[in-house]
Order: structure tokens, then sequence, then C-alpha cells
């Protein structure tokens, strides 16, 4: 163990403070994902509720919508996948950190590829909320079809 101060802990946590912060702001985004990921899924099951009393002409509608929402709902599923991918990614970086200072192991091409490796799963989650966020146009343009010819 080679930390024996306060002073040589210092400059290690410093180092460790920009992957907390990715964690911190990556739980957040997990929220908005989680959230909207329940709003899918409770809209897919009210439709489904409703569908049996509808007509045929509405269910061609609703049918349509919730193709939609699950294809929305996979896309989520996969933004949170990676972001908690990400999360993971920033944990085991920090873990790292550690390692290398107590243990006086050099591992940098572990600790940048552990880096990439969370950057480049940042980026596609994303890409995923991305894709969820103008599906969500879809499915209101499905919803005011009939409004439209009112």
């Amino acid at each position: 163990m080679s930390i024996k101060t306060i002073s040589e802990l210092v400059p290690l946590l410093q180092t460790s403070i920009g992957p907390v912060i990715l964690i911190s702001g990556i739980g957040l985004l997990l929220l908005s994902m989680t959230n909207r990921l329940g709003r899918t899924i409770d809209r897919a099951r009210a439709l489904l509720d409703e569908y049996e009393s509808l007509s045929a002409a509405i269910r061609s509608k609703v049918d349509r919508e919730i193709m939609v929402l699950w294809k929305r709902a996979r896309y989520i599923r996969t933004a949170i996948l990676l972001a908690t991918s990400t999360c993971l990614g920033a944990a085991t970086l920090i873990i790292l950190l550690f390692m290398t200072s107590l243990f006086h192991i050099e591992v940098p091409l572990l600790i940048e590829t552990v880096f990439i490796f969370s950057m480049l799963c940042l980026i596609v989650a994303l890409v995923f909320f991305l894709l969820d966020v103008n599906m969500t146009l879809s499915a209101l343009r499905i919803e005011l079809e009939g409004h439209r010819k009112r």
C-alpha cells in the first residue's frame, strides 16, 4: 500500500471526482428514461384494456399506436442498458484508479479502454434516447389522425 498521508490521497480523490460526477449525471438520465419507459408501458396497457370495446376502424389505429409504443419501449430499454453500462464503466474506472495507486500497477491501456467503452455506451444510449423522443411524435401523429378528419 502506498498512500500514507492525506496529502497523497487528495490527488487520487480529485482524479476520481470526474467519474463520480458522471455517475451522478447518468443517474438523472436513467431516472428520466425509466419514467419514459413506465409511461410508454402504461399507455400500451391502457390501450389494450380498451381494445375489445373499440370499433374495427379504431382498432386499426390502436394497433398502429401499440406498435409504435412497442418500438419505443425497446429503444428506451436499450438506452437504459447502455446508460447503466456507462455507470458500471465509471465505477470500474474509479476502482482501477485506486488500484493503480494502492498497488503500484500501471494499466493505462485498461483505464483508457474502460473510459472509451463508457463514453461509447453513453453516446449510443443518448442516440436511442433521441430515437425514443422522435418516436413519440409518431405515436402522436397516429392519435391526431382522427382529429384532423373532424
